[in-house]
């Protein structure tokens, strides 16, 4: 069972910038007990550090019993919480951890370098704490020409049980449905990534160069948004996209293959025609894309135990949401005319 409830989720999750863009879904303020986890601005540095990376990680020996006692395992060491002893991973020796304060904040802060107009948006800890990530964000929000609103942000993540190499990404969230994006096309240039080994000491020139700085992103995006919008989609190239995207089962596959496929491209196909945050650009490869993202986020099924926003989140920092937004465009070049 996923220790992320809904208790978890509004506690160990700090979310700025709500007179920009709204309360979480899983905002509750009903909660007792609880401290608000919400922030009209941006989340103050001094909350993170307070409320979320109050403890460190540390290498620990591993040992068996046997009939001569303790043993240690020789090249393995686990990865201990300091506060309440939790084992966050095994590893073998040669893995170093990367501590949340020193790679989410204080690492973030130097290859950002100016600050003054950029805060925290954002910041948590997943899966008791093994996994973390912080987004820096610019104030206000960017509505481009199209009517599309955006938040550009820089995300930071690591972890401790080898789910995730610390890596920093330029990614994008739209406003309205609270969906986020990756650049479409996936440049160089889009994220810095280095694994947790001896030898992982940060270069800061290198992530300045990889992430050409979050100021840019603005132009990026709304470049993007604007090519894809000019990118016209017609009815018989959206229904060939679909075909590609969600073939229909063989005619002897179980009945809940032919149920599946039904509801999935039932789904895409209304989230195209009639709904808010997709209909406004039907016609466009914009639109194609923001269907399929919007039914990734909001309606895809989800594993027993782990709440919505937890997956959505967990699919952001490992990289299979913006793979999805590729695939996407990748199979509308191969069916237009």
């Amino acid at each position: 069972m996923s220790k992320e409830t809904m208790d978890w989720l509004n506690d160990k999750t700090l979310i700025g910038f709500t007179d920009q863009r709204g309360n979480a879904w899983h905002y509750r303020i009903e909660l007792q007990g609880l401290e608000s986890n919400h922030y009209e601005g941006p989340v103050p540095i001094d909350d993170v550090l307070r409320r979320l990376f109050n403890f460190e990680v540390r290498d620990q020996a591993i040992y068996v019993l046997t009939d001569q006692g303790y043993v240690e395992i020789p090249g393995r060491k686990a990865m201990v919480t300091s506060d309440t002893e939790d084992v966050l991973g095994i590893f073998k020796g040669g893995y170093q951890g990367h501590q949340y304060q020193e790679w989410l904040l204080e690492n973030v802060a130097i290859v950002l370098d100016d600050t003054d107009e950029l805060g925290i948006g954002s910041a948590g800890l997943l899966r008791n704490r093994a996994q973390a990530w912080v987004s820096i964000e610019v104030p206000e929000n960017v509505v481009t020409p199209e009517g599309v609103e955006f938040r550009p942000n820089l995300l930071a993540c690591t972890s401790f049980d080898g789910s995730l190499a610390t890596t920093y990404k330029r990614v994008n969230t739209r406003v309205v449905c609270d969906n986020t994006a990756e650049a479409a096309r996936s440049e160089e240039g889009q994220q810095f990534k280095t694994k947790h080994t001896k030898n992982s000491g940060f270069r800061i020139q290198s992530a300045r160069d990889a992430l050409q700085i979050v100021h840019t992103m603005s132009d990026d995006f709304a470049a993007e948004i604007k090519h894809l919008c000019e990118w016209k989609v017609s009815d018989a190239e959206f229904a060939a996209h679909l075909a590609i995207m969600i073939p229909e089962p063989d005619e002897d596959a179980a009945q809940s293959a032919h149920t599946k496929f039904d509801n999935k491209r039932g789904e895409i196909v209304s989230l195209y025609n009639y709904d808010l945050r997709v209909a406004p650009w039907k016609g466009t490869a914009f639109g194609v894309a923001q269907a399929y993202n919007t039914w990734q986020h909001h309606y895809a099924v989800v594993r027993k135990g782990v709440p919505r926003a937890v997956r959505n989140m967990e699919n952001t920092l490992n990289g299979k949401m913006g793979n999805m937004d590729a695939q996407v465009l990748e199979v509308l070049r191969t069916v237009s005319v």
